[in-house]
């Protein structure tokens, strides 16, 4: 039984890359004012691409279950230098599972994610498909330059994020890395293998190797509308991702039993002592109140951390489908008119 994978023939040339193509993919929740303006932007990228490197693309949109005109607008795109996928999903799953969704139907070689508020600034994918081409890198990502705006609670809590999920991993998810990326052919193919349903793409990207490269960019301001990454979203999100891709969680339980357990020893100790040499016992009810109180609060943070792990063991056991698609139709630019492709009911 092999229980590794060889990617190897997926190697990419610049010939070979601009016979396999680029697939974009963006998820989309409830971006429909801005959606014509991005695409827009995208078809003048595909013409540009097409131009320096002889690049046939494509863009991927995936809907995750927008409560506004998203998917109606999407239906209205022109496939004009780009061929287009609409993917809609049967209700909203997450981001994760929108970029797993897109790249189930990514039909070229190389894919590329981005979001759809027009924050990733579409004139950066050339930079990045150069590096990719012409360097010879399987996966380049982009991370904010720096967070100088942003809230100093903000900025702490982001370090240390990175810096608990980062503990004690033999692969470093590199700080501040977002999901607008680029991977090979080869990059997507393993990616792609990689069989668990509690995704975290930012750490899987990473932990499949090959040559990296970050680049840094400044985030454009976004296109309209506001955020909806509420903080108690982004909270979720990082113990999502912590608990999906890193024991570091149960590491720190494990460390602070062990640090309670040695200050109980110790107090004990110190207890026994002043009985010793003074014959005076402590009075006893306070002590034991705090002592009860620490250890059952300790426990209950123990616990909780160990039930995040056990909802993800049994989420992957149930098996369950990462999404439902509930419409699926393509435009090529060969084509005046739309084809359907068969409808799907299940993620492959």
């Amino acid at each position: 039984m092999t229980l590794g994978s060889d990617v190897s023939r997926l190697t990419t040339t610049p010939a070979g890359a601009a016979a396999q193509g680029l697939s974009i993919v963006v998820p989309l929740y409830n971006e429909a004012a801005g959606l014509a303006v991005l695409h827009e932007r995208l078809t003048g990228l595909g013409r540009t691409l097409k131009a320096r490197y002889g690049l046939a693309s494509e863009v991927v949109y995936v809907d995750d279950g927008s409560a506004d005109d998203t998917l109606a607008v999407a239906r209205t795109l022109a496939a004009d230098a780009l061929d287009i996928q609409i993917v809609s999903l049967s209700r909203n799953f997450g981001k994760e599972a929108a970029l797993m969704a897109g790249l189930d139907h990514a039909r070229r070689g190389a894919v590329l994610f981005m979001d759809g508020d027009g924050q990733h600034p579409p004139s950066m994918v050339e930079k990045l498909v150069s590096h990719w081409i012409d360097d010879g890198y399987d996966v380049v990502y982009t991370a904010k330059a720096h967070r100088d705006n942003e809230p100093f609670l903000r900025r702490q809590a982001v370090h240390g994020f990175y810096a608990l999920i980062n503990w004690g991993a033999r692969q470093k998810i590199p700080e501040d890395a977002g999901d607008f990326r680029l991977l090979s052919p080869r990059a997507a193919n393993a990616l792609r293998q990689l069989p668990e349903r509690n995704r975290f793409f930012k750490g899987l990207s990473n932990w499949i190797g090959f040559r990296q490269l970050r680049v840094d960019y400044e985030p454009a301001p976004r296109a309209h509308g506001v955020t909806t990454f509420s903080p108690s979203r982004l909270i979720g999100l990082s113990i999502e991702g912590l608990t999906s891709f890193s024991v570091a969680p149960l590491r720190f339980a494990s460390m602070l039993g062990v640090l309670l357990a040695l200050t109980a020893f110790i107090f004990g100790l110190t207890i026994l002592w002043e009985v010793l040499t003074t014959g005076k016992q402590v009075p006893g009810y306070p002590s034991l109140m705090i002592g009860l109180m620490t250890i059952g609060g300790v426990q209950l943070i123990m616990i909780g951390i160990v039930g995040e792990y056990i909802g993800k063991i049994l989420s992957e056991l149930k098996g369950r489908p990462i999404y439902f698609i509930a419409e699926h139709s393509e435009k090529r630019t060969d084509h005046d008119t739309a084809t359907n492709a068969p409808e799907r009911t299940a993620a492959e």
